[in-house]
């Protein structure tokens, strides 16, 4: 498979710890129901599956953002739960409900019919990356993605989404050789996942920790960051000798930044609790760091996001510049946008996340 050439590495060098005329943006959940575009394309698709299970609606959607707002990255339009629904759990969605699975997990005899799904039951994400990278051709690159094996795990057994985790936390504390039976499935089908993802043309790949932040210490590093040690473990890290960066991001995970700035990945993604400066110096300069401004500031007016994203630029300080390699920063939301965020804010805040991160390299 050839692809066009990139434009725009910005964000690739970034992860790579690589200086940037300015610091790159992109946004977690960017394609999305804020945009009109997005929901005028959902409604032909007649639900969220069928969206994200057809691979030219997916392209187009995908893209969508892109047309808006500079942006320095593009990300699959997919789900999260799309392997535990190869398991044969049965993924639905409701309109305002969030995601439902037919099944759950929470007995030994549902733990033992788990196995790492066949790969052609997600014919359709692969299809649609090498789509969607074709599309872009080479005007941004293509992130890939997966939830990590203990989110996966928090819906495969609450059967969808949770407000106190009670059934997950339950199995954990009851029966936790039965939760690593399930966290242990769970990481090598990421890793296959994502590996297939690469060899469909994802050029960096991303590990969505969404539930990590509910768990006790202690818990997280025994249930959540060990098998996500376990995906990274088994990951490619280059394609055709290109390097495919892998990011990782625990929501409510700064707590345990001494224990995350270990793993086998080039950046650490941040949500809005977490001091960027103080998260650089922890992490040391092992890693790029992608984050964090709250997603909530986009319904203030344009004067307010253009304040803050400055705040979140000067907190991390200026970037590295020159040869080598040494601290980077990626601009993003500390999580997804919210669907009710106005598009013209985007567009304010992508555009100051390029004037003043330019700015700030200018007084280095």
């Amino acid at each position: 498979m050839s692809f066009a050439p990139l434009q725009n590495d910005t964000f690739l060098r970034a992860c790579l710890r690589q200086s940037t005329a300015h610091t790159p943006v992109w946004l977690m959940r960017q394609a999305g129901r804020y945009l009109p575009e997005y929901c005028a394309t959902r409604a032909k698709a007649g639900s969220f599956m069928g969206l994200a299970t057809n691979v030219d609606y997916a392209t187009e959607v995908t893209l969508q953002p892109l047309e808006r707002y500079a942006l320095d990255a593009a990300i699959l339009f997919s789900d999260i739960l799309t392997v535990p629904d190869a398991m044969g759990l049965g993924l639905t969605f409701q309109q305002g409900e969030g995601p439902k699975f037919a099944k759950t997990v929470r007995t030994e005899a549902d733990v033992a019919t788990l196995a790492v799904p066949d790969m052609d039951k997600l014919r359709y994400v692969f299809d649609a990356v090498t789509s969607i990278r074709k599309a872009l051709n080479g005007r941004v690159p293509l992130i890939g993605f997966s939830g990590s094996p203990w989110t996966l795990a928090c819906y495969m057994v609450e059967g969808g989404g949770s407000d106190d985790y009670r059934a997950v936390k339950s199995l954990m504390y009851s029966r936790p050789d039965l939760m690593h039976r399930i966290l242990a499935i769970n990481a090598d089908s990421v890793a296959v996942y994502l590996n297939a993802q690469i060899d469909a043309g994802a050029q960096a790949v991303m590990v969505f920790d969404s539930w990590g932040g509910v768990l006790a210490d202690g818990k997280f590093q025994e249930f959540s960051l060990a098998y996500t040690k376990r995906v990274l473990a088994q990951l490619k890290t280059e394609k055709d000798g290109v390097k495919i960066p892998r990011i990782v991001f625990t929501k409510g995970g700064g707590l345990w930044l001494d224990d995350m700035k270990g793993l086998d990945c080039e950046a650490l993604g941040l949500d809005w609790t977490v001091n960027l400066a103080k998260a650089r110096a922890a992490v040391g300069d092992s890693k790029a760091l992608q984050g964090n401004i709250d997603p909530n500031v986009l319904f203030a007016p344009p004067e307010a996001i253009e304040r803050e994203v400055a705040a979140v630029l000067e907190s991390f300080g200026t970037p590295h510049q020159g040869a080598g390699t040494g601290p980077t920063h990626i601009f993003n939301l500390g999580h997804g946008i919210s669907q009710y965020t106005p598009p013209e804010s985007v567009k304010v805040l992508v555009d100051a996340v390029h004037t003043h991160s330019r700015r700030l390299r200018a007084q280095a």
